[in-house]
Formats: structure tokens, sequence, C-alpha cells
């Protein structure tokens, strides 16, 4: 028997998390005139142009958009990025992902930047699940969720919508 899938964020409160996460963006990084939203490929990197859309909205940093690689399935391969470390070195980056599951993606994204001089550092994603293996934490988050080990997490982006929702 199939379990059907639950809506945790319809598009409307997805849109309305991803605002909030610009906000704190922006506050981060008010003496900023330049911030660098890394989103993690597919997923991570389509949220990571939606917030670079929010802050643009709301404030008057440059906003630079990169692209980061990472293998999921060996995740000690390299992870490469969009952007030349010229191009990222001094600078304040948000790393952003989708879902933060068991934090190997993410950790494995933070360590690639730990090689690279910055000004500031931080991470976003859209659902914090609180089964962490590694230790790392999200520093914004549209909404933290308790799951069992067993359901998946999943966000759908369209053209014009996003959700979340619970397998």
């Amino acid at each position: 028997m199939q379990q059907e899938a639950t809506v945790i964020l319809d598009n409307k409160q997805t849109s309305h998390k991803i605002r909030r996460m610009a906000y704190q963006v922006y506050e981060t990084n008010v003496n900023e005139s330049e911030v660098i939203i890394a989103g993690i490929m597919k997923n991570g990197f389509l949220l990571a142009k939606r917030l670079k859309k929010e802050v643009e909205k709301i404030s008057p940093i440059k906003v630079t958009l990169c692209e980061v690689f990472v293998d999921k399935k060996v995740p000690t391969n390299p992870v490469t990025t969009s952007l030349a470390t010229e191009e990222i070195e001094n600078k304040s980056i948000v790393l952003v992902d989708d879902v933060l599951h068991s934090g190997t993606t993410l950790i494995y994204g933070v360590k690639h930047f730990l090689e690279v001089p910055l000004k500031q550092f931080k991470t976003a994603v859209l659902v914090d699940r609180n089964h962490k293996k590694y230790p790392v934490k999200a520093d914004f988050k549209g909404i933290s969720l308790s799951t069992s080990l067993n359901e998946n997490v999943a966000v759908q982006f369209d053209r014009n919508s996003c959700t979340a929702i619970l397998e």
C-alpha cells in the first residue's frame, strides 16, 4: 500500500518563507555591497534563484548567483562551482539547499568553501528535517520539521510554483 504525500508548504507558504529568508540574508549582510548566493545543484540552485530574486527586491545589495556541484552519491568527490575561486574570495556567501536531510550534501558544500578566504559564510535551507548525521546547521531556514527516518521530504519546483511535501 502506497502512502499519499502530505503538503507541508504550499506555493503561498513557500513564497512567504523564501521572502522571510531574504530579509534574514539582507539583515546579515546589510553592510555588504555584494553577496553570493550559492545553490547546491538542482533544487538547491532553484531555491537560490528564488532567494536571489527576493533579496534584490528588498535591498540594494548586488547578488551574484553561483551553482555548487556536489556528487550526492559520492560526496567525497571534488566539489566544483560555477564561479572561479577568485570571484568568491573575500565575499559574503550563503550556501543554499532545499532540504537538510542528514547534512551530508551541505557539509561537503561547506567544506569546499572553507578552503577559500571569505568575509562571512552562512547556510540556508527551505526545510530542516532535524535528522543530522553531521554537525551542520542552517543559519536561515523556512521550516524545521521532525520526521521519522523512513519519511522523505521533497521540494517540488514548477515554473511558477514551489511546494514542499512529506512522502
